[in-house]
């Protein structure tokens, strides 16, 4: 466990690996801390803030003290959100050749696992979400695109995620979706908050 400071009132916790950060964030969500105003999590990090900057000190010795290899990891709770996908994304072919497998079975392993969306960040309603089998592995695209349409499923790093609104990137696109993952007149405005339980469903054009 590591601390680097940000800002006045905050410091990061890098964490060794994704299953650490989920006992911490399991652990930080059943105990209250005097001085902590919020806790945020990343792939394998915690951003903690504190309401005045003599608490960090406090939050740390805290957190040294922690075994979490005690902690038991939390399960997969939250709700459950079913997304229908047209699989015929611009990279599917490719993902499907970098994997030695046929379009169909890259489909048939994204449909057939549960994900779990790990943290949101990138784009409002952006879900980094991890797969329970895994399985799907790819590097990002070596050049990235200036624009992606909003609902485009995509595949980076040991990542799934959906695209919220147009923007570049560089994940690899295999299907769309017209679920809206982020809508600021609606409540709560994020469709896949951390801790959501998504299944992709294969559907026609």
């Amino acid at each position: 466990m590591r601390f680097l400071p940000v800002g006045e009132r905050g410091v990061l916790v890098e964490l060794p690996d994704g299953d650490t950060r989920r006992r911490l964030e399991s652990w930080l969500a059943g105990h209250e801390l005097p001085g902590l105003v919020s806790h945020v999590p990343a792939a394998r990090t915690v951003l903690l803030t504190a309401d005045r900057p003599e608490r960090l000190a406090v939050l740390r010795d805290r957190l040294l003290a922690l075994d979490l290899a005690d902690v038991p990891e939390p399960g997969r709770q939250g709700e459950r959100v079913t997304v229908p996908v047209r699989y015929d994304g611009p990279d599917l072919a490719e993902v499907a050749e970098l994997l030695g497998l046929s379009p169909q079975e890259v489909v048939r392993r994204h449909t057939g696992q549960e994900w779990r969306v790990e943290f949101v960040g990138f784009l409002p309603g952006f879900a980094y979400l991890g797969g329970a089998s895994g399985g799907l592995t790819v590097p990002r695209r070596d050049s990235p695109r200036t624009r992606i349409e909003p609902g485009s499923v995509g595949l980076a790093g040991e990542w799934s995620g959906i695209y919220p609104s147009a923007s570049p990137g560089g994940w690899q696109l295999i299907g769309r979706t017209d679920v809206r993952l982020f809508d600021a007149d609606r409540e709560p405005e994020v469709l896949l908050p951390p801790g959501t339980t998504v299944r992709f469903e294969e559907v026609g054009a």
